[in-house]
């Protein structure tokens, strides 16, 4: 299985981006209503530019993020 598809499977949302890599993004419910949302940004060889979390409370708003790739930053309120 080629890294795209691998990327498609795990990934279910995805947009292509202008200098040919893509945007993935992944959804998983939490606790209490929150959500997370994993980002994957690859450049055209699908190989990972950069890689990160996106909180959003209840409500939909964005609480926190963390970068985890290339340097992990820890989090970031919003």
């Amino acid at each position: 299985m080629s890294p795209r598809e691998q990327n498609e499977k795990r990934f279910k949302k995805w947009e292509n981006l202008k200098d040919g890599g893509r945007l993935y993004r992944r959804t998983v419910a939490g606790q209490r209503g929150w959500e997370a949302v994993y980002c994957k940004q690859v450049d055209g060889k699908e190989q990972t530019v950069k890689f990160w979390q996106e909180i959003f409370d209840e409500r939909g708003n964005l609480w926190e993020t963390h970068e985890k790739y290339p340097v992990d930053k820890g989090h970031k309120q919003a």
